[in-house]
């Protein structure tokens, strides 16, 4: 089968950092879907997990952690799917990616696909989605029935993929006042579609922003951009008793002294967490992307697919990180079939 793989960490202008090569296709075992993948999306985590090192794999690495496709075959413990249904899922870090023509992954970390969106716009949504849903409901503890409705959060980095859907589920799903950070017209343009009810400069400075739209202080902060940058701000302006929740590793150590006097609190989201270690819990993730669906289907929340590059082969998928590592991209990029 086609793929898309790694042999070594280079840059992404080198044709040799993603190459198209030829593969076996796997075989399902256990909870296992073989999915024919249709879509994929591009993350920053393939950026991260790409980048140049000196490290040689012995057999081609397969990345991508955002898929959409159809159930080809099960494994002989899967009970929530049959061949032919349509799914959608992220996948697990510790397993070759989802930049193949057929992939193996858990049926407890996947979803069926929203009825009313195609291969593609469903492909936005997985990792993005599990993300912000854990990030929000999981670790700041926003309840999903809108109890904490008129609450503020600030999201920084509200253009992006994860805040692209963690604006509508703060603001659409837990009915919070959301403030998104944008830098840039167009990327104001879109947090605000999306729902944001106010719109601060990351590059300027926050607080005072936040002041001038009337907020002293937010109830929660949402990280999803340079939380090495970014925590002094969050710990200013976050409430007494207030979380704090980054998805974005830090290259140093965080002053985490400056919550002490609020009692503030701060939470990691890693949404690779239930599959890397297996947890008790992991079927959450399915009945997560499940709800997701419905709420698409519904009409509360939409796809955040910013732009298509067209055909899933490395040429577009190289093109796709180099856009992720410029760090201006809006939305998801995606691509669709071999």
């Amino acid at each position: 089968m086609k793929a898309i793989a790694l042999t070594r960490y280079l840059p992404i202008s080198d044709p040799d950092s993603l190459m198209d090569i030829e593969i076996d296709k796997p075989v399902p075992a256990g909870h296992d879907l073989l999915v024919k993948i249709e879509a994929i999306a591009v993350n920053p985590v393939d950026t991260k997990v790409r980048a140049p090192k000196d490290k040689v794999e012995t057999t081609p690495r397969v990345l991508g952690w955002d898929a959409a496709g159809v159930v080809e075959a099960v494994g002989p413990d899967v009970t929530l799917f049959s061949p032919g249904d349509h799914v959608f899922y992220a996948g697990s870090i510790t397993r070759p990616g989802t930049n193949s023509e057929f992939h193996l992954v858990d049926e407890r970390i996947v979803g069926v696909k929203p009825k009313t969106l195609d291969f593609s716009n469903a492909a936005a949504l997985p990792l993005t989605s599990i993300t912000a849903w854990e990030a929000l409901f999981d670790r700041l503890g926003v309840s999903v029935e809108g109890r904490d409705e008129g609450k503020s959060v600030l999201i920084v980095g509200g253009a992006g993929g994860v805040g692209s859907i963690g604006i509508q589920l703060a603001k659409k799903v837990a009915r919070l006042k959301v403030i998104a950070t944008a830098s840039r017209p167009e990327s104001a343009k879109w947090a605000t579609e999306l729902g944001a009810d106010h719109i601060v400069d990351h590059f300027g400075d926050v607080p005072a922003q936040l002041k001038a739209a009337g907020f002293d202080t937010v109830d929660y902060v949402l990280i999803f951009n340079d939380t090495d940058k970014h925590f002094p701000a969050a710990a200013e302006v976050i409430a007494p008793q207030g979380t704090i929740c980054s998805i974005v590793e830090n290259a140093e150590p965080l002053p985490v002294e400056l919550l002490k006097a609020k009692s503030a609190g701060f939470h990691w989201e890693f949404m690779f967490t239930r599959s890397m270690f297996g947890t008790p819990d992991m079927i959450e993730q399915h009945k997560l992307l499940t709800e997701i669906a419905r709420l698409v289907d519904d009409g509360v929340i939409r796809t955040t697919l910013g732009r298509d590059l067209g055909k899933i082969d490395a040429i577009n998928l190289r093109e796709a990180h180099r856009l992720l590592e410029e760090g201006r991209s809006i939305g998801k990029l995606v691509m669709t079939g071999f």
